[in-house]
């Protein structure tokens, strides 16, 4: 074998080396950018789930005033827990991080059964026709908070794996991504099992 063959087998295989360590980068590189957008994409589905938990939220704190206002007229003793009610109302509209919302939020919801229950007290208010619409109003807002909570439980889930599984996690370290809380909250509308002693 002469000189210059060898030296042609020896480029060749160099060549192919040099190839192989382009083509593997250029293919690094492409899985880098396509986590990195599936990062994005999963965490903006999170930002387009809390959104609908929160016009849900808006629009129950809307109906709290009226809802308190009509059962005002007919539990007069009754002030300390419409007081109660109107200062969780505003104490949820404040900005707060997720667990603080979460605990207001239930908070307002245990009042809110309790005006719920206390309702059943006054025939008359069960009667009125605006009680009536408020409370079917409120029903259909927890059901609207319950689908808009799954939905955006099930996105953060989603992202949670994104962020936490390997080797999509190194991607997520590096552009600082961090796993999202998940929003439990309880339904004013839900009633609880009784208790049953034997």
């Amino acid at each position: 074998m002469s000189f210059a063959s060898l030296l042609a087998a020896t480029f060749d295989a160099s060549g192919v080396a040099v190839a192989l360590v382009w083509v593997s980068g250029v293919l690094a590189l492409v899985w880098l950018v396509a986590a990195f957008n599936r990062l994005v994409r999963h965490r903006n589905l999170v930002r387009e789930g809390w959104s609908g938990i929160d016009v849900q939220l808006k629009r129950r704190h809307d109906l709290v005033p009226n809802l308190v206002e009509t059962v005002k007229a007919y539990a007069s003793f009754e002030r300390r827990l419409i007081t109660d009610v109107a200062r969780l109302r505003s104490a949820v509209a404040a900005e707060a991080p997720l667990k603080v919302l979460q605990e207001n939020e239930n908070a307002l919801t245990s009042r809110l059964r309790t005006v719920l229950a206390l309702a059943e007290d006054y025939p008359e208010l069960l009667a009125n026709r605006s009680f009536l619409d408020l409370q079917e109003q409120l029903v259909e807002i927890e059901d609207h908070l319950q689908m808009a909570r799954r939905y955006y439980n099930g996105t953060v889930r989603d992202y949670n794996i994104r962020v936490e599984s390997f080797p999509s996690n190194l991607v997520a370290a590096l552009f600082g991504f961090a796993a999202a809380e998940f929003f439990e909250i309880e339904t004013a509308t839900e009633r609880r099992a009784p208790k049953v002693e034997v």
